[in-house]
């Protein structure tokens, strides 16, 4: 379809809008935020998978943390719950930065010594200590006891249980409260996705997702056990107002038998200004795209 010529789009029967049938794929279609529905599907194939790829947001951010496009590693893992979920991402990110620290000894103190005074400290400590284990109900309790003491020098004092944690959320407890990689997990199910598996022992209140948290950048990676109950699958897209038409080939992985599974992902440019002391996200890809600017 010719958006540059509005006037005279096909239109459907009732004029109720575009007549996307006649459009490229037949339908309309859209750019993804993720691969991991698509990564659910060979994970209950295959076993253990993963995808390396771009991946879109369409959010008006204009932080040094986000991009417009950026890439994405997403592991996904049949027979695995939230716990397998966490242990695999807290070995993948020990094993990567122990990898850049021994092979890349000389670029690490070229970071530490003009962007980073604390770099090699802060990466040797994510190597050598367990990552710290935090429910969302105490990540609240602890933000809300901190903020009671000065409410003026926070950005957004309001947190109860519901509330998105923002990114000075996020750094307080990686960086002041824990001084360490943590896992925030069991986040109230209102403000996660509909394919987050409902946690049994609350009623499905919370879903089992955690995000990890490190110090310096805040939230690295998210990430879920998957519903794989199809009647409950069905409940949460109905109460998203998503039509099951659309989805036909996932919930076929429930339909016909399904087996748990978890998965999370990765934001790659976000692990490289981690492991390089880099401020802005947008220093840490060749082609920076953002909200108000696609140059490249």
């Amino acid at each position: 379809l010719d958006l540059d010529d509005a006037p005279n789009l096909p239109r459907q029967p009732d004029a109720a809008g575009a007549d996307y049938t006649q459009d490229f794929f037949g339908k309309p279609a859209y750019l993804t935020v993720s691969g991991q529905l698509g990564g659910e599907t060979h994970a209950c194939a295959l076993g253990d998978v993963y995808t390396f790829g771009p991946t879109f947001r369409a959010e008006n951010s204009q932080t040094t943390r986000h991009l417009a496009e950026f890439n994405m590693v997403e592991p996904e893992m049949a027979f695995a719950d939230l716990n397998a979920a966490m242990e695999n991402a807290e070995a993948m990110l020990q094993s990567a930065v122990r990898h850049v620290l021994e092979n890349c000894a000389e670029d690490v103190a070229f970071f530490n010594q003009f962007y980073d005074k604390t770099l090699e400290t802060r990466l040797r400590k994510l190597v050598d200590r367990p990552f710290v284990r935090c429910s969302y109900r105490d990540a609240v309790s602890y933000l809300q006891e901190e903020i009671a003491k000065d409410p003026s020098k926070w950005q957004f004092p309001e947190v109860v249980f519901g509330t998105d944690l923002a990114t000075e959320h996020e750094r307080w407890l990686a960086e002041t409260k824990f001084d360490s990689a943590v896992f925030v997990y069991d986040y109230p199910a209102q403000i996660k996705a509909f394919y987050m598996r409902d946690n049994d022992a609350d009623g499905g209140e919370t879903v089992n997702a955690m995000d990890l948290l490190v110090p310096g950048v805040g939230e690295l990676v998210g990430g879920s056990q998957r519903e794989e109950r199809m009647d409950v699958l069905l409940e949460k897209m109905a109460e998203n107002r998503l039509d099951p038409e659309d989805y036909w080939w996932y919930l076929d992985l429930r339909r016909f038998g399904s087996v748990p599974h978890s998965g999370y992902g990765l934001g790659f440019e976000r692990l490289v200004c981690y492991v390089t002391g880099i401020d802005n996200i947008r220093e840490a890809i060749a082609f920076p795209r953002y909200p108000g600017s696609a140059e490249f």
